[in-house]
């Protein structure tokens, strides 16, 4: 499988913490989200994710997928173990809905492109812009600090989508100067997933493509 990255993007993160954890081997290919005015929008890139985001993974038969949580999903249907979510429909529903106050609250509204229009388009100074960043982690953190138990990691002792989703959030808020102290559950349970090597491995500064 080929995986088209960029080390700090917080989706592409997702996917390499799920391919470790399923033992996958992959092909890393950069694309550059700022060099070349960003590599994502080139042609050739846009023949293979047409909405020139990243990440993509181009399976051995050729298909590529896109969207990191369609993505996570394929590996998990795809890999039995280790199972990213729960048996029950119920524990599912409460792990996927733990995994989407990252993915469709705080994330959406804190990407590259989002800070790109800021800055750009509606000419917001670099303070404000971190300004609203900030507030959208922390309106998210505040809900899911609220929702996390004692548990090992985000639900029960095996890491599972919430985690997969958590820990690039987590990496997001420590770059951007997110204060975390009101979060205690989250920092535990993000100093617990950086202890395996899966998650490790996926760290942003470990990738071919850091600078």
């Amino acid at each position: 499988m080929k995986l088209y990255d960029y080390w700090r993007s917080s989706a592409a993160y997702r996917v390499r913490i799920a391919l470790n954890l399923n033992g996958q081997a992959y092909e890393h290919i950069c694309v550059h989200l700022v060099k070349d005015g960003g590599q994502q929008h080139s042609a050739d890139y846009k023949a293979k994710n047409p909405q020139g985001f990243i990440p993509a993974l181009e399976l051995e038969d050729g298909t590529i997928l896109s969207q990191s949580m369609a993505i996570l999903e394929y590996l998990d249907e795809t890999t039995p173990e280790p199972a990213f979510l729960p048996a029950s429909p119920k524990e599912r529903a409460i792990v996927r809905s733990l995994a989407q106050i990252i993915t469709s609250d705080i994330h959406p509204v804190n990407n590259l492109r989002i800070l790109q229009y800021l800055a750009g388009e509606l000419g917001v100074e670099d303070e404000p812009k971190m300004t609203w960043y900030r507030h959208w982690i922390t309106k998210g953190f505040d809900a899911l600090e609220a929702r996390l138990g004692d548990d090992t990691f985000c639900f029960g002792d095996t890491p599972t989508l919430a985690d997969i989703c958590l820990v690039p959030q987590v990496y997001n808020a420590h770059r951007f100067k997110v204060d975390m102290t009101p979060y205690p559950k989250i920092a535990r349970i993000n100093e617990t997933c950086l202890k395996l090597e899966a998650f490790q491995k996926a760290v942003p500064e470990n990738q071919p493509d850091a600078v």
